[in-house]
């Protein structure tokens, strides 16, 4: 994983910069190769930059606050060359602490040449120094160093990009999970592996790596592997080896956000990093990389604790590698966990038996519930899509979620109790039983409507025992039918009484309520009024027509 100090684009090789004709630098010091890269340029003429360092700069500077004694060419012989050399190896020594990546000395206008004590310093410090020439400005040097990270910021997102597509369109083939994993393999020119709740490897893809590195693999997968979801097998989890050996693996856990180093072999230092768990209610991470004689691995728990890993092993850290393993990953959860709970086979079996004629009653049970909420949910900010609505529906804890239009409906058991969730309007029915879903929709819709209408986050069907309890419903439906007569072939003109007696005769937020202008609201309560020959403004009619609405 980066440094988090790192800026989150590619970092630019300086080998690329040297390459740059326009710019005319020439490294003159300290090493050079493929593997020296710079994440920024700063400018500095501080004679101690070590404050203001954060780590991978080109560090550019014109020499001002070098001392007088180096003003010819820095080789003066004598003790006010000593000084310099001890001058130089403290200034270069700085730098390379604060973690610079390389220096850019500029020849004019303070310093016709580069001091010879400084190229000396520089190469006892292996950092690599380049000569500006006096036509290449500081800024100029920034300039095309952005440019370059600008250009490889371009070719990784198209990289990545296209590792979504081609995993995505493996995932739709008949054999998915082993489709995924050739494609990871594949993009990131190494090897992925699937390792089940148990530490076994279920599938794996591409050129497997040396024995001790899939078994610094697998260590690195029962890390990130849930609590009490332990590789059984002994030296490294899933290896032969260890399967022969037969001895249980030493049980392993690693708190969030727990950063360790450890050397395994005398001529090998990894670093592990890890990150806190998110998708699982455990205090475990859900991923965690290591390098391992110079390969470095990856590993990603799967799902919300179901005990999939994914491993991954590369030969190069390259940029976008994270995202597109990351890509694979989500994938995989998705797939190994319609798998392991058997909730997607469930959710189709319910599906098929109600377009086959079944009742609601029938086909509740395989969803998980006798009693449900329904859910209607609108954004506060954009209309919403799938995947914002699929977010919120696991977020609310069910994946029985409809996208219709601007609004989604999500279908809650009622031990799942909605709570207000950041961005959204949501409106919730009262619980019902299956055969009543189609009323406890319209009720959501109304509760989402009082809630927009009154900015509040969340509103809930209004269930308290009131005067319609004393009333037989057939008599009640019956006079409400009889009642609300002259305006229920408009649904317009009933949905509109109904939602401007409910905001107390509010005209805005009735206008609110219903998406229209203040000005249709008022007419269509005047027509309301003049077909049902009633006097809106006297509260008897209002209560009696309240009643009325709620029967209907």
């Amino acid at each position: 994983m980066p440094d988090p100090a790192v800026p989150p684009t590619p970092p630019v090789p300086l080998a690329s910069l040297l390459a740059r004709e326009d710019l005319a630098l020439r490294q003159i010091a300290g090493p050079s190769g493929p593997g020296i890269v710079i994440h920024w340029a700063h400018t500095s003429e501080m004679s101690d930059p070590y404050p203001y360092l954060l780590g991978g700069e080109l560090l550019l500077t014109a020499g001002v606050h070098i001392p007088e004694a180096a003003g010819s060419d820095g080789g003066a012989p004598g003790r006010a060359n000593s000084r310099l050399g001890e001058y130089f190896d403290d200034y270069v020594s700085r730098i390379v602490a604060a973690g610079g990546a390389a220096l850019g000395f500029g020849v004019a206008p303070v310093h016709d040449t580069v001091p010879r004590a400084l190229v000396a310093a520089c190469e006892a410090y292996e950092l690599p120094l380049l000569e500006v020439p006096p036509q290449t400005t500081f800024s100029g040097v920034a300039r095309a160093v952005w440019q370059l990270m600008a250009q490889a910021r371009l070719a990784e997102l198209r990289r990545v990009t296209e590792a979504q597509q081609s995993l995505a369109a493996a995932a739709s083939r008949p054999d998915p999970v082993s489709s995924v994993l050739r494609q990871l393999a594949q993009r990131i020119g190494g090897w992925a592996v699937l390792y089940g709740p148990e530490g076994s490897r279920i599938a794996e893809a591409g050129r497997a790596p040396e024995v001790g590195v899939s078994g610094a693999l697998a260590e690195l997968a029962a890390v990130v592997r849930p609590d009490g979801m332990r590789a059984t097998p002994g030296e490294a989890p899933g290896s032969p080896q260890a399967t022969a050996a037969g001895r249980p693996a030493p049980a392993r856990t690693t708190s969030p956000a727990t950063t360790t180093s450890r050397t395994t072999t005398p001529a090998t230092t990894t670093s592990r990093t890890t990150t806190p768990a998110t998708t699982t209610s455990r205090a475990t991470p859900t991923s965690a990389t290591d390098t391992v004689a110079g390969t470095h691995l990856a590993a990603y728990a799967l799902g919300a604790g179901e005990g999939f890993v994914l491993g991954v092993a590369a030969p190069h850290r390259e940029p976008g590698a994270h995202a597109i393993a990351s890509v694979a990953a989500v994938l995989l959860s998705l797939l190994t966990g319609e798998q392991q709970s058997g909730m997607g086979a469930a959710r189709s079996s319910a599906l098929v038996r109600l377009l086959l004629g079944a009742e609601p009653e029938a086909v509740a049970p395989l969803l998980g519930g006798e009693r449900w909420l329904v859910v209607h949910a609108r954004p506060d900010a954009h209309a919403p899509d799938q995947v914002a609505a699929s977010a919120l529906g696991a977020a609310l804890g069910s994946p029985l979620v409809d996208l219709a239009r601007d609004v989604v409906r999500i279908l809650l058991p009622t031990d799942r109790e909605p709570a207000p969730h950041p961005g959204w309007t949501l409106g919730v029915s009262a619980p019902v039983a299956p055969h009543d879903w189609p009323a406890a929709d319209a009720q959501a819709a109304r509760a989402l409507a009082r809630a927009h209408a009154t900015r509040a986050a969340l509103a809930r069907h209004d269930t308290r025992p009131g005067l319609t309890g004393l009333v037989p419903p057939a008599e009640a439906e019956a006079h409400a039918r009889t009642l609300l007569a002259p305006i229920t072939a408009a649904p317009a003109l009933t949905e509109t009484l109904r939602s401007w007696l409910s905001l107390h005769g509010s005209w805005d937020r009735t206008a609110v309520a219903l998406s229209v202008h203040r000005n249709t609201v008022r007419q269509r309560i005047a027509r309301c009024a003049a077909l049902l020959e009633a006097d809106l403004d006297d509260p008897d009619v209002r209560m009696e027509l309240w009643f009325a609405l709620r029967q209907v």
